[in-house]
């Protein structure tokens, strides 16, 4: 298996980030531990980038801009971007860039590598719900709607308190005001929570 023959196919497919199960799929032929051979060597020349362990991008002879919300999708799975990054995203707070906060059915986890800082809050699997499709530049993620981003929010920053400090959190009134009323109801009885109740002051 040849790293150019790996590339062509990668690129072919679009797969910009993969695993050494993905090349295992894509090149059966090829025991894996061999196939881990491979990538240590190409990891040493600077062909290939890690994200984490077992998962990697393509970086020569091309390295291709990747959305952080789309590497965020991909470093850890099952996972959609919510919380800061995705209130951020559709302007009901202040831009945040320290890094891309997630919401994953599986433990909390973080991981660094040179695109930046990936955080990923656990939830149970009843409230892994309430995220869309979206193409973010040029790439699909997977994303809260709007109305999950601040339930989640809320949950996992109040601990369940049904209160909270709305100079602290910076949310932008009149955005809160234009929410779906239904799914605020609708993701707020997934935690437990009155999220009418908590935001009167906004609705």
């Amino acid at each position: 298996m040849r790293f150019e023959e790996v590339y062509r196919t990668f690129s072919r497919e679009k797969y910009y980030v993969f695993s050494v199960e993905d090349l295992c799929v894509f090149f059966p032929k090829e025991k894996k531990a061999t196939v881990k051979q491979y990538l240590s060597r190409w990891k040493k020349s600077g062909l290939i980038a890690s994200l984490r362990r077992g998962l990697y991008e393509l970086v020569f002879p091309e390295r291709r801009i990747l959305s952080d919300l789309y590497l965020a999708n991909k470093i850890y799975s099952p996972s959609y971007v919510s919380l800061e990054t995705a209130l951020s995203h559709y302007s009901m707070i202040p831009e945040v860039a320290m890094a891309v906060m997630s919401v994953s059915s599986k433990p909390t986890r973080r991981f660094k590598n040179h695109h930046g800082l990936f955080l990923y809050r656990s939830v149970q699997p009843k409230a892994f719900s309430g995220y869309t499709l979206e193409s973010y530049d040029g790439f699909d993620v997977l994303i809260a709607e709007p109305e999950k981003a601040l339930a989640d929010f809320l949950y996992l920053n109040t601990l369940h308190s049904q209160s909270f400090d709305p100079k602290a959190f910076r949310l932008d009134s009149k955005r809160v005001a234009r929410l779906n009323r239904k799914k605020l109801d609708r993701y707020g009885r997934i935690y437990g929570m009155n999220l009418k109740r908590i935001l009167h002051a906004y609705l």
